[in-house]
């Protein structure tokens, strides 16, 4: 076997571990989920979770990394993201979500993309409370996406995701600057 297949052979592990763990730390979050568990939906044993992430709270920190985002606009990436949230979440921003307040490597991961965000944001933003309105729109979506997704509140049951994207066309104008 060459060195670049064994390579792949590896990448290709480490990716199954960590779909694995992406679902397993979503449906179950940091504490439920066990390397066990991991193993066994990745096909692999155990020791090579380890061998391949080193502990439970490493795997969670690279399982949990969110995507960055490079669109240009915010008020359409407003929407674009608010489309997102409103539907299924993918499995690390629910692992993500759902250990926040209790994982303090989750509440970091969770800290730093959203700090992230509103510096992203309020950079494309014009002026002097750009920064202010970054920060109210990473917040607001925040609470749209733990509202709707993890407290299941009943308001939703009766609002279409369209009137809901309909409404944030207000508040794209407000970030925009131009209400």
């Amino acid at each position: 076997m060459t060195p670049t297949s064994r390579d792949a052979k590896r990448a290709r592990t480490a990716q199954r571990i960590l779909e694995a763990a992406r679902q397993e730390f979503a449906a179950h979050g940091f504490d439920a989920a066990t390397i066990r568990g991991i193993a066994g939906a990745a096909g692999v044993d155990a020791s090579l979770v380890m061998q391949h992430y080193g502990s439970k709270a490493a795997l969670f920190t690279a399982a949990a990394q969110l995507p960055g985002t490079d669109r240009e606009g915010a008020a359409e990436h407003l929407l674009d993201v608010l489309t997102v949230r409103l539907g299924d979440l993918p499995p690390e921003t629910s692992a993500l979500l759902r250990s926040m307040l209790t994982v303090p490597e989750a509440a970091a991961a969770v800290r730093t993309h959203l700090d992230e965000r509103v510096d992203n944001l309020a950079r494309s933003l014009d002026g002097d409370d750009a920064r202010l309105r970054a920060l109210l729109t990473v917040s607001g979506i925040l609470g749209l996406t733990l509202t709707q997704h993890f407290l299941k509140l009943r308001a939703f049951d009766d609002v279409p995701h369209e009137s809901l994207l309909r409404a944030a066309h207000i508040w794209t104008a407000y970030l925009s600057g131009t209400s």
